[in-house]
């Protein structure tokens, strides 16, 4: 490996591990993030991508049936190309580059060609199967020794390096890479050299993805079972040995609640990160449709104005995390801090909105019981009833329930707009074809403006899933468009959501 050249760039060979994005290691995401071009493989995961910076060049190597499948040669000349131009360039493969990957003749490539190389190793499919099918590859009293085969040697060799009779007497635990379409050829061999036909097997497919799928059976049913019906298809890996008859109860990946479903989350995008990792955490696979987008005010002049009186209020109402941000966004660009506000109390919707407030080392004075605006009003009506005053930050649309019912209790009430909410006119491509392909179980519905623009964007989609309402005011809403939830949180929060969902899978 040379790096005797400052202008020829750098070639990062980076295991992407078996599927789920967060399994590919530390260092493979420090490569990605300096990467000039990222040549991936189809099956590498497409959030891994997202740590790649924004002007990353992302050439995709190609998916068998859909798009044309890059030749080992142009790869690696491209590699090549791109280093000699001065590139750092990301060779990204499924799994671990030294196994069955190409790693060591890419590397040979590189090194030949002089150009500065590293291999970052990934998780290999095997070790991954093991955890997540429950199982294991050794165990103290079934194996002491495991091998890795591919079950699709290269057709160019004159000779197979693969020695059957070993294999069949070897005191351990199997594991076949790449064996669908060759099964019943390398099964008959196993048997024909003495591997008993009943020894256990386990066949998983996508491997730590939302639609992992692990088959138990026998060596000699393995065949049959990955010709179905129904067919099972690549990426599968074969775990062959008394391992491969771990109890059922060792199988915690498939068995997390949301396993299987597809949820499609429409929170603005700033706001739905933690929402999406908790459905992932409970097996879910995630998808981000935003119904709405949020941004600054059109004119700050009402803001500004208003946070130069900041002493007359009695309380500041917060209704929503976006209010919260934008607010102490502004507060800093005026070049003032939370000292500015000693004066105040400050409520809050709710507990999502009071841990935003903290965020600015800001504690609320007041959060409803029921996190909506009819029982913050009910909180504050004391308050209002003895005529202080109130300044309500909110977006340029919602309800005027807070403002209506604090100025009938007697309150003087202020409101000024902090940032915008407004409708998205336009489904993501990706989303519009896995709804319409019936591959979304759920659509998860936060707020009633959301809930209008979630019903526009789906038009005709709608019919075809089923919603999860946040709140009654939501479920209503949708009901008054043509739609009724089939899941309605009992506590009004992401998090009585998500505890919805799950007792309603």
């Amino acid at each position: 490996m040379s790096t005797d050249s400052q202008s020829t760039g750098s070639v990062y060979l980076v295991g992407a591990g078996p599927g789920d994005p967060g399994l590919i290691t530390l260092r493979g995401v420090q490569c990605i993030a300096i990467a000039d071009v990222i040549l991936y493989d189809y099956l590498v995961n497409p959030h891994i991508l997202r740590h790649a910076h924004k002007d990353a060049e992302l050439l995709c190597l190609g998916k068998h049936g859909k798009t044309r499948v890059w030749s080992q040669d142009e790869i690696n000349q491209t590699m090549v190309d791109l280093a000699i131009q001065g590139k750092s360039v990301v060779r990204l493969k499924g799994g671990d580059p030294s196994v069955f990957a190409h790693g060591a003749e890419e590397a040979t490539v590189l090194a030949e060609a002089d150009i500065s190389f590293e291999i970052v190793p990934g998780i290999t499919a095997a070790l991954a199967a093991a955890g997540y099918a429950g199982t294991a590859l050794t165990h103290r009293d079934l194996a002491s020794a495991v091998a890795l085969i591919t079950g699709h040697e290269n057709p160019e060799k004159q000779d197979s390096l693969l020695d059957y009779e070993a294999l069949a007497r070897f005191p351990g635990t199997l594991v076949f890479y790449m064996g669908v379409t060759t099964s019943e050829q390398w099964v008959t061999k196993l048997i024909a050299n003495g591997r008993p036909a009943n020894t256990p097997a386990m066949v998983i497919r996508r491997i730590s993805c939302h639609d992992q799928q692990t088959i138990r059976c026998t060596l000699e049913e393995v065949p049959v079972r990955l010709a179905g019906p129904p067919a099972i298809r690549p990426p599968v890996l074969t775990i062959i040995g008394d391992v491969a008859q771990a109890p059922q109860m060792l199988a915690w990946f498939e068995s997390r609640p949301l396993f299987g479903q597809t949820i499609l989350v429409t929170r603005s995008e700033s706001q739905s990160k933690d929402l999406i990792d908790q459905f992932e955490q409970l097996g879910a696979q995630v998808l981000s449709q935003p119904a709405i987008e949020i941004s600054e005010p059109d004119s700050w002049a009402d803001v500004d104005s208003a946070i130069s009186n900041i002493g007359t209020y009695d309380w500041l109402v917060f209704s929503s995390s976006n209010g919260v941000r934008h607010f102490f966004k502004r507060l800093s660009e005026l070049g003032l801090d939370t000292r500015s506000l000693a004066g105040n109390k400050v409520a809050a919707i709710g507990q999502g909105t009071a841990r935003t407030l903290g965020e600015f080392n800001i504690t609320a004075d007041l959060i409803p019981i029921e996190y909506r605006a009819e029982s913050l009003v009910e909180s504050l009506k004391p308050h209002a009833e003895q005529g202080e005053s109130f300044l309500l930050l909110r977006a340029n649309r919602g309800r005027e329930v807070l403002s209506e019912g604090l100025v009938s209790a007697g309150g003087a009430v202020d409101q000024v707009v902090v940032y915008n909410s407004n409708d998205t006119q336009s489904l993501l491509p990706e989303i519009e074809q896995k709804l319409a392909s019936g591959e979304v179980t759920l659509v998860t519905v936060t707020s009633s403006a959301i809930a209008r623009s979630v019903m526009n964007l789906l038009g005709p989609h709608a019919g075809n899933v089923q919603f999860a309402s946040i709140s009654p005011i939501t479920s209503e809403t949708l009901r008054g468009l043509g739609k009724s939830p089939e899941i309605e949180a009992s506590e009004y929060t992401m998090d009585g959501l998500v505890r919805a969902i799950c007792e309603n899978k």
